[in-house]
């Protein structure tokens, strides 16, 4: 189970039993003490009975950590991943994946009674796909430590900023967790091992790309490690001595582009390595089918994409439609996105940079996309919702609207403010599994007026 946290003070650290009753929105265990406290505990189930160890104390509640399941749920399984529970990438490993999706789709649809009051028409079948091996994008964390034997690299662990040593990752795509021991080991023959805080990885349908961030300047005996390895593992390699505009590849020095592959809309998308792009590429291609196709697109619907990155929604869409406006906020992925336009030879779509959490944009630095009108509108925003472009929606006249999210809390802040403001419906709500054995949730709704 969990390792301990850490600098406690004045915290009694003896062991208690508790029944859980139910499971909050970060994949805790939830019941009550015997004093009436509310007890969140890491790695407990609802219908368990555990014993736990206190790891933090507040005044109306209690975090602890379980070191035994006395009383265990029927949907409890064995972990796949060694280090699960140590590991803070995983939360949910121990729970069925069936029962995983059902209380994401709980969490949901508590979030828009509680917070947005408002209920969805209809559910959609939950959005899932493998369990393993998904992930193409991660950030690890490395940190040279002798007394633990040298370089570690992994995961930070749940709860700490300490690093879970790790020489697989159950939930990567299996060729680069394949790499981890190699990686180590590389890693810690540099002469500035104790300057590389982290490595960042990114799975392209053509390559697989390592940033590996260093603190020290490497010399030239480290570049030459550093290039045998992407040599032996097929990877192109670049280096980040500062920030983000300081990446550089190493190895080869003119790598390919990156891209990944819309077969569906004969659509590809190419991207940088510090690039967002979805971490779920499979569920990531279910989703923009999904979300084009509950847009209901009709010949000569003119659509609006809000946040629209490298292009992911609007250049599908722009098969679909007759003219496309995306709108994106960071500078970079806006010339990204219209370069992907010119590689696809589309001519019906447009993009602009607005800065989509200001309410009081003008046109004059905006653009004019602020004054037309639209059919239909997606929205693909941060965990920190839309809330600013959810006031502005009245204005572009659209008949529906698809919002796909990462925030179930700021998700049904927002649709409260659709429905209840703005006279729309909201007619479907589905969960969708970007990412199984976390505790995150992902989701779609639609809202039509």
């Amino acid at each position: 189970m969990a390792r301990r946290r850490r600098n406690r003070k004045q915290l009694d650290l003896t062991p208690r039993e508790i029944n859980i009753e139910s499971m909050a929105h970060d994949g805790r265990g939830v019941g009550r003490g015997e004093d009436g406290k509310v007890v969140f505990v890491d790695y407990a189930l609802p219908g368990e009975r555990v014993k736990f160890v206190p790891v933090m104390n507040r005044k109306s509640y209690l975090f602890g950590s379980t070191i035994e399941v006395l009383e265990s749920s029927e949907h409890r399984i064995e972990p796949k991943c060694a280090v699960f529970g140590e590991c803070g990438g995983c939360v949910l490993q121990h729970l069925d994946e069936k029962i995983q999706i059902q209380y994401k789709q709980q969490h949901l649809l508590e979030n828009f009674k509680k917070i947005g009051n408002v209920q969805p028409d209809e559910l959609l079948p939950p959005m899932t796909g493998p369990h393993w091996g998904y992930r193409r994008r991660a950030r690890l964390g490395a940190k040279f430590v002798p007394k633990k034997g040298g370089m570690i690299v992994g995961f930070r662990e749940r709860n700490t900023s300490y690093i879970q040593p790790t020489d697989k990752c159950e939930v990567l795509y299996p060729e680069v967790s394949a790499m981890f021991p190699d990686l180590r080991e590389t890693l810690e023959k540099t002469s500035c091992n104790d300057k590389i805080p982290q490595i960042e990885i990114s799975v392209a349908d053509n390559a697989v790309v390592m940033i590996v961030r260093h603190l020290e300047a490497f010399i030239q005996s480290d570049l030459d490690l550093l290039t045998e390895f992407a040599k032996r593992n097929e990877v192109q390699m670049f280096l980040q001595p500062g920030n983000l505009k300081s990446v550089h590849p190493l190895y080869p020095e003119k790598p390919d582009a990156l891209f990944y592959d819309f077969k569906e809309f004969d659509i590809r998308i190419e991207f940088l390595p510090t690039d967002f792009i979805q971490v779920n590429g499979g569920i990531n291609d279910q989703l923009v089918s999904k979300a084009i196709e509950l847009l209901d697109i009709q010949a000569g619907d003119k659509v609006l994409d809000l946040f629209c990155g490298v292009g992911n929604f609007t250049l599908p869409l722009a098969r679909k439609s007759s003219n496309v406006i995306g709108v994106e906020g960071d500078q970079a992925l806006v010339n990204r996105a219209i370069h992907n336009k010119e590689l696809n030879k589309l001519d019906n779509v447009d993009f602009h940079f607005g800065d989509l959490f200001k309410e009081d944009m003008t046109s004059s630095s905006h653009g004019d996309w602020l004054e037309q009108k639209f059919d239909k509108i997606l929205l693909d925003p941060p965990r920190s919702g839309a809330a600013e472009m959810i006031k502005r929606i009245p204005e572009f006249g659209a008949s529906k609207v698809v919002y796909v999210s990462c925030g179930p809390a700021t998700l049904a802040r927002d649709a409260g403010v659709m429905v209840n403001e703005h006279g729309y419906k909201m007619t479907h709500v589905g969960v969708i599994d970007m990412f199984p054995h976390t505790a995150h949730v992902e989701s779609i709704a639609v809202f039509e007026k």
